[in-house]
Order: C-alpha cells, then sequence, then structure tokens
C-alpha cells in the first residue's frame, strides 16, 4: 500500500519522542507536527534531519484503512492503546 498523499494522519495522532526539526521535543499524540504544510506533506521527507520513526513508517491496510478519516481513528485508537 502506498501512503494516500495529504492524508497526514501519521503526522497528527501519534506521540513522536524524537526531536523533530522545529519540534525539540518531540511530540505528543493528536498534535499537528510543525513539519506538515497546508496540504499535510512532510516538508521534511526524504531529508537526513526527518525523525527515523518517520522514515520507517510504511502504510498498510491495517493502520491506514480505506480512507483519511479511517487512518486517523485507527492511529488514534492504536496510540491509545500503545501510547504511554
Amino acid at each position: 500500500m502506498n501512503c494516500r498523499l495529504g492524508c497526514g494522519a501519521c503526522c497528527i495522532a501519534p506521540s513522536i519522542t524524537s526531536p523533530i526539526p522545529g519540534m525539540p521535543d518531540g511530540k505528543p499524540a493528536g498534535v499537528r507536527c510543525i513539519q506538515l504544510n497546508e496540504n499535510n506533506l512532510c516538508l521534511i521527507f526524504g531529508q537526513t534531519n526527518r525523525p527515523e520513526v518517520c522514515s520507517a513508517f510504511l502504510a498498510t491496510e491495517d493502520v491506514c484503512g480505506q480512507s483519511n478519516e479511517e487512518a486517523m481513528w485507527l492511529i488514534t485508537t492504536l496510540e491509545s492503546q500503545t501510547g504511554n
């Protein structure tokens, strides 16, 4: 499965504990990453300063579902079950 361009659920729903340019302490769950542009595209995609956790993310149907809304729901649910 390929990411749906403009979805951004994986950059909003989960917490990210590693530093992100502009967010040195990472980000809490549900907070929009500062590196998302107005079209929900990552400004640092493919760059070396992108967090490893972001680079390692693979879109799969069980995480991303069939729509952007379903992806947000699924990732939020996973975060609430596994987050701190």
